[in-house]
């Protein structure tokens, strides 16, 4: 699968929504899990502010990447951000999209 490294030195990220787990299937309770590693894997929202831009964007990450207190607009590093494009077919309709993923979500000292 293609993945595309997103640099986000120049950018501003911090916490949208706190991280949830990440369901493979929420009608039957199925979480999704890392393929490679079996661990559970999370999903945080982030405003990630680029150029005067700012988008809200679902960042999957494994479970133990999580750390610091992740509260709504505490600033974060993304280690190892990629996007990676999918598409897939369901009920005969195609549809596409970037998802997003990084090693680590790290919440950032704040200076004050």
């Amino acid at each position: 699968m293609r993945q595309i490294p997103v640099d986000t030195t120049a950018a501003t990220v911090m916490v949208a929504q706190p991280p949830q787990i990440k369901m493979k299937d929420k009608k039957n309770g199925v979480m999704a899990m890392d393929v490679e590693t079996g661990e559970k894997l999370m999903t945080v929202d982030v405003l990630f502010v680029s150029d005067g831009n700012a988008e809200v964007v679902t960042v999957a990450v494994p479970e133990p990447g999580i750390s610091g207190e992740l509260t709504m607009g505490t600033p974060v590093g993304l280690t190892g951000l990629v996007a990676r494009p999918w598409e897939n077919e369901f009920n005969g309709q195609k549809r596409h999209g970037i998802s997003f993923r990084a090693v680590a979500v790290t919440a950032l000292n704040r200076k004050g």
